[in-house]
């Protein structure tokens, strides 16, 4: 994986709009050659903003601020939000905002809201999609949630837990329609809107 050169670009040419390493991994699963660039996106929420809407505007946002740096390339943008019957909970980032988080959804359902957009400027060519999972967080103590942080340090992820590790163990169920888009790309959703924007799939 590498960062892009300077444009112009090939048509069809690929870029992830994310430093993700998780979407990375998740893309490369499509084995379509891509590059990636970071969007520099503000992500701050709105005031009263939703989840679902604010996972939406971060994901076009992160998409074209990357096209209109590479405007020949097909770009994708990505964000997700964890809400918690409507407050939003993004990258802890520290030990104890994780455990202040891992409180909170303790014996809750969470709605990962994982927003996709696919767009390419130079063929006017832009969707976006949300993709949303359902989680059941099991009943968790204050030794299961140290435990649990200490040996993950899942500081960067929304919701403090990696259902792809050990943080599969905090749940008691997972309910959705696009398994990849829990650990940060639907790739259901994302192969469907790459073959609409002109991409080959293997």
């Amino acid at each position: 994986m590498h960062t892009p050169s300077d444009p112009p670009y090939a048509p069809r040419a690929l870029v992830l709009g994310s430093t993700s390493r998780y979407r990375r991994e998740l893309l490369e699963r499509l084995r379509v050659p891509f590059t990636v660039a970071a969007p520099h996106v503000d992500e701050t929420p709105h005031a009263g903003e939703p989840p679902a809407a604010l996972a939406l505007r971060l994901a076009l946002a992160k998409a074209r601020a990357v096209a209109a740096q590479y405007p020949q390339a097909v770009v994708i943008g990505s964000d997700q939000v964890a809400d918690l019957n409507g407050l939003p909970l993004g990258k802890p980032g520290t030990h104890e905002r994780a455990v202040t988080q891992l409180r909170q959804m303790s014996g809750q359902t969470v709605r990962f809201q994982t927003a996709l957009a696919v767009m390419c400027q130079a063929s006017g060519f832009e969707r976006s999609e949300l993709a949303v999972v359902s989680v059941v967080f099991r009943h968790l103590n204050d030794a299961e949630i140290e435990r649990y942080l200490r040996a993950e340090q899942p500081y960067d992820c929304a919701g403090s837990a990696k259902s792809e590790g050990l943080g599969i163990a905090l749940l008691d169920r997972i309910d959705n329609d696009d398994p990849t888009a829990l650990v940060g790309l639907p790739l259901i959703r994302t192969a469907r809107l790459l073959r609409e924007a002109g991409l080959v799939l293997p």
